[in-house]
C-alpha cells in the first residue's frame, strides 16, 4: 500500500520510505545541535547497525550530512551574533592539517586502529566526567537571559589571545590551547571518519571555560570544513590500497536536509534551555562515544 513512497539508495543498497532519512537526522541534530555536534556520530551507527549500510562510503556518507545539514546552525548563530569567528579560525586551523594526517596515518599504519581509539575512549570519559561535574554545581548569578544580550561582542584577537563579553562576562582565552586540541581532532577525525565535534565542544566547554552558548556555533562551522574536507577525500583519494568511497549522495543528501532544519531550529532554540541541560547531552553523547570505544578494543 505504501511501496510508492519507498526509494532505493544505489551506493548503499538499501530501500526505505523516503522520509525516513530525513526524520532521524531533524531529531538528532535539533537536540545535539545545541550543544555545537551536528549528531553525525550518533547517524553512523544508525546506518549501520539498523540500515546495514557498513562500507566505507558509510563515512563519506557520513561526512555529506554534515556538510549539507551545519550551514542551518551556522547561519542561525551568526544571524544571532553568537558566532565567535576568532575562535571558528583557530579550530578550523587545527584540524584541517590534523584531517590530513590522520587520513595519511590510517590509510599507511593503522589499517585496525583499536588500541588508539581505546586512549581517545577513556580520555573522553574523564570529559564526559567533568561535563556532569559541571552539571551537578550550583550556578552562578547572572543576569536575566534577554533575548538583547544573549550575543557576543567586543570581541578582540591576537595569534596569543582571544576574549569576547557575553552575558556581562568577559571570557578570554589562549588561541594555541584550541590549535593544539583541535590538530589532534583533526587527527581522529582522519582516522575514524568524524567531524569531531563531539571531541572538541565538550574540551572547550570543560577546560577552557568558554560558555557552551558562544562555542556551538564555532564549532559547527569547523565541523562543516572538517566534513567537506573529508568527504573529498574520500571521493577523490584512493581509500588505503583499492579505490575512491563516495558517498550515496541521494542518502547523504536527504539526511543533510534532515539536518540542515534540526540544527537551524536547535540553534534558534539554544538560548531558551539552560546551560546545564546542555551540558548533560553533551556529556551523554561524549559518554556514548567513549563507551563505544572502549568496548570494541576488547
Amino acid at each position: 500500500m505504501l511501496e510508492y513512497l519507498n526509494i532505493v539508495f544505489p551506493v548503499a543498497g538499501i530501500e526505505m520510505y523516503f522520509f525516513i532519512p530525513p526524520v532521524v537526522a531533524f531529531t538528532i541534530s535539533f537536540f545535539t545541535s545545541m550543544a555545537g555536534i551536528s549528531g553525525a556520530f550518533l547517524l553512523l551507527p544508525f546506518q549501520v547497525s539498523v540500515l546495514g549500510f557498513a562500507t566505507p562510503s558509510v563515512t563519506a556518507t557520513n561526512f555529506l550530512y554534515n556538510v549539507v545539514g551545519t550551514p542551518g546552525g551556522v547561519i542561525r548563530f551568526i544571524r544571532e551574533k553568537r558566532l565567535v569567528w576568532p575562535l571558528a579560525g583557530s579550530i578550523i586551523a587545527g584540524t584541517i592539517p590534523g584531517l590530513i594526517f590522520g587520513y595519511w596515518i590510517r590509510a599507511t599504519y593503522l589499517p585496525d586502529p583499536r588500541a588508539f581509539k581505546m586512549f581517545v575512549g577513556i580520555v573522553l570519559l574523564f570529559v564526559g566526567w567533568r561535563l556532569f561535574v559541571d552539571c551537578n554545581k550550583k550556578p552562578g548569578i547572572r543576569q536575566p537571559m534577554e533575548r538583547d544580550r544573549f550575543e557576543t561582542c567586543m570581541v578582540s584577537y591576537s595569534l596569543k589571545t582571544i576574549s569576547f563579553t557575553f552575558r556581562n562576562e568577559r571570557i578570554c582565552f589562549s588561541v594555541p590551547a584550541v590549535i593544539l586540541p583541535a590538530v589532534g581532532v583533526g587527527i581522529v577525525s582522519g582516522i575514524y571518519g568524524i567531524g569531531g565535534g563531539a571531541i572538541i565542544a565538550p574540551f572547550l566547554v570543560t577546560f577552557l571555560r568558554i560558555p557552551v552558548y558562544a562555542v556551538a556555533g564555532a564549532v559547527l562551522l569547523g565541523n562543516f570544513l572538517t566534513s567537506f574536507a573529508g568527504m573529498v577525500f574520500y571521493t577523490t583519494i584512493p581509500f588505503f590500497a583499492g579505490g575512491t568511497a563516495p558517498p550515496d549522495w541521494l542518502l547523504g543528501g536527504m539526511f543533510g536536509v534532515g539536518g540542515l532544519a534540526g540544527m537551524y531550529w536547535g540553534a534558534k532554540w539554544q538560548h531558551r534551555v539552560p546551560e546545564r541541560a546542555i551540558k548533560a547531552i553533551l556529556g551523554i553523547v561524549v559518554f556514548t562515544v567513549s563507551v563505544k570505544y572502549i568496548i570494541q578494543y576488547f
